[in-house]
């Protein structure tokens, strides 16, 4: 399990229910490195701002991370974490690497606006 302020998600079923029951989700997918660290840091302080979001971060070396990894918008990454963003159920933005709190913020603007 992540080291981390935020709700972890751990089963594919966990997953799955969270994006089925709720509008805006947002998943960091990753380990605790130094990519991964400042996504999950931006994501434990928007939380506070946001409270119509859920953000959750998920750990990249489980079975459930399948979901994450196996999905087309994530087929070209690369760099961790991988970042998927849902909205009523289906994938309106992912990304890679580290982000900062200005591209993230852009990110929740632009999909959960």
């Amino acid at each position: 399990m992540l080291q981390t302020n935020l709700g972890h998600i751990e089963t594919e079923e966990q997953l799955k229910e969270l994006v089925e029951n709720n509008e805006k989700v947002a998943v960091c997918c990753g380990r605790m490195g130094p990519m991964c660290i400042p996504v999950y840091d931006i994501f434990e302080i928007l939380q506070a701002s946001y409270a119509d979001i859920q953000f959750r971060d998920m750990d990249f070396d489980i079975p459930a991370a399948a979901l994450i990894k196996g999905l087309p918008e994530c087929r070209g990454f690369w760099g961790l974490p991988f970042t998927v963003y849902y909205r009523n159920g289906k994938v309106v933005k992912a990304t890679s690497s580290i982000q900062s709190a200005k591209e993230v913020k852009s990110i929740i603007s632009d999909v959960f606006a």
